[in-house]
């Protein structure tokens, strides 16, 4: 026993020694690291090699830069699993929130294979998107042909996607013969060989969609297991079951974006359904953001005959990102004939702390593209669940908050796309996606009358082991994002 205790002690001497001199690439020293899913939460040093975490350890570590964050929290890097502004513009914003994955899932891009090529070696932080259900859907009607090199053309440059959502917006009404229906399937596999992260599925933008269309796609989303998202036909629970029942009954993974706008007043059941069809084995996930607005373009379906009646708003509640005005009768007919975005005003606060404080419910900001006076969520959703739901009201603690902002998504999306399982971790042989952030005075900072500001107290950002965020700081002309792709990517 004295010799095996002696073998013992020598190992442990060398795993010690090798730690001490062992140079690391960077090194985060005396942090308070929390991981979600091993639930570690003490004061560690964090070694990172490359991009990936190579050691975590109370032990000190050497590095080529060692970075004191004593006091702070070392968190993964957020991740984002809704955001339609894709550019550096808004990726900015997002990495002053602590994000490091940033994921177009609800819309989706059109042309997969050319969006990913566009951002490749051009990004601050990760990226990715699912299928387009609706440009699928557009591509099978051959009178928009001349449309399609102009969409594909601005996917080319960069451009952002405006002209693209006004292109597509030409079929949102029209519904799909069978043998379109047939061509629709086949294109969604399509875009699933280019990288797809699951199969967005905004049907509330689509009134010409017929249930048959849709149980379909989700047909075809179990046959491939990946991974529905659904901004459900409604604003009510009868879409929510609508969806739910559409998974239950094909075996199609789902995630439900924004249930805080879908099930408005009536949130906690709309949690309680969630809820009942997981503890039931179906993989039905949902998410909110922390806002009580929501924001869409006024040319939307949203927006069709009897509005008012279903949000149970009025024109005053519209404001009109442009000039940041309230609308009137008049302004909302006005605008109405243009391609602009409201802020609707239509959740309770009491609403909004059910939703982020539900158990199994993720955070996604619903990020818009840029304008400066865009809905608050595109700059401030992480930072604000930190600061105010943590700090301020303590619906949640700390730990919990993390996780619905990392480890939970990462895990939602494993099966539709396996890298993600790096993600989201504090832990050896991880994905150095990291964020540190000082408890005590992290805070969102833009709001609906000023527009968009940098949240504050986001410390650090390291992106696939590269610091882009120092010291509440933007590193300039440093490009780590790397893509996030689904897992039939050819």
């Amino acid at each position: 026993m004295k010799s095996f205790l002696l073998v013992i002690a020598s190992l442990l001497s060398l795993v010690v020694y090798a730690q001490s001199t062992k140079m690391y690439d960077i090194v985060l020293a005396g942090g308070r690291v929390i991981d979600p899913e091993t639930k570690l939460d003490a004061i560690r040093n964090v070694g990172i090699i490359d991009n990936r975490i190579a050691q975590i350890s109370t032990e000190t570590l050497k590095g080529k830069e060692v970075i004191d964050v004593k006091g702070l929290v070392v968190a993964p890097g957020f991740i984002d699993p809704h955001v339609h502004g894709l550019s550096n513009v808004e990726q900015e914003y997002q990495l002053y929130d602590g994000v490091t994955t940033a994921l177009e899932l609800e819309s989706g891009v059109p042309y997969l294979d050319t969006w990913y090529k566009s951002r490749q070696s051009k990004a601050m932080i990760n990226y990715g998107a699912s299928v387009s259900w609706g440009f699928t859907r557009f591509l099978t009607f051959d009178e928009f042909k001349n449309d399609r090199v102009i969409l594909k053309n601005g996917i080319e440059n960069g451009s952002d996607k405006t002209d693209n959502a006004y292109i597509i917006s030409q079929v949102v009404g029209k519904s799909l013969s069978e043998e379109q229906s047939k061509t629709m399937l086949s294109n969604i596999k399509s875009e699933l060989d280019a990288g797809g992260i699951g199969i967005g599925v905004p049907i509330g933008y689509f009134p010409g969609a017929k249930t048959e269309e849709v149980y379909r796609v989700y047909q075809l989303a179990a046959q491939q297991q990946t991974t529905i998202i659904s901004h459900v036909r409604e604003p009510n629970l009868t879409a929510i079951q609508q969806a739910i029942s559409d998974a239950v009954l094909t075996g199609a993974p789902l995630h439900i974006v924004h249930l805080n706008s879908m099930a408005l007043g009536q949130i906690n059941l709309g949690i309680e359904m969630v809820q009942a069809a997981q503890k039931k084995g179906f993989e039905i996930t949902t998410e909110v953001y922390p806002y009580t607005a929501a924001s869409t373009r006024l040319q939307s379906n949203i927006f069709s005959d009897g509005w008012k009646e279903r949000l149970s708003i009025d024109y005053h509640d519209l404001q009109w990102v442009d000039t940041g005005e309230r609308l009137t009768k008049e302004t909302f007919e006005k605008y109405r004939k243009t391609w602009g975005v409201v802020i609707i005003h239509m959740m309770k606060p009491e609403w909004l702390k059910s939703g982020v404080a539900a158990e199994g419910v993720m955070i996604g900001s619903d990020g818009m593209l840029y304008a400066q006076l865009a809905h608050p969520r595109t700059a401030g959703t992480f930072a604000r669940v930190l600061g105010k739901y943590v700090r301020e009201d303590k619906v949640l603690d700390l730990p919990t908050a993390i996780s619905k902002m990392t480890f939970m998504t990462a895990k939602m999306l494993e099966k539709s796309a396996p890298m993600m399982r790096f993600k989201g971790r504090i832990q050896v042989g991880a994905d150095a996606d990291i964020t540190v952030f000082n408890p005590e005075t992290v805070t969102d900072k833009a709001t609906f009358e000023e527009g968009l500001k940098f949240s504050e107290g986001i410390e650090y950002v390291i992106v696939n082991g590269t610091v882009v965020l120092k010291k509440g700081k933007t590193v300039a002309d440093i490009f780590p994002g790397q893509a996030v792709y689904g897992k039939y990517k050819k």
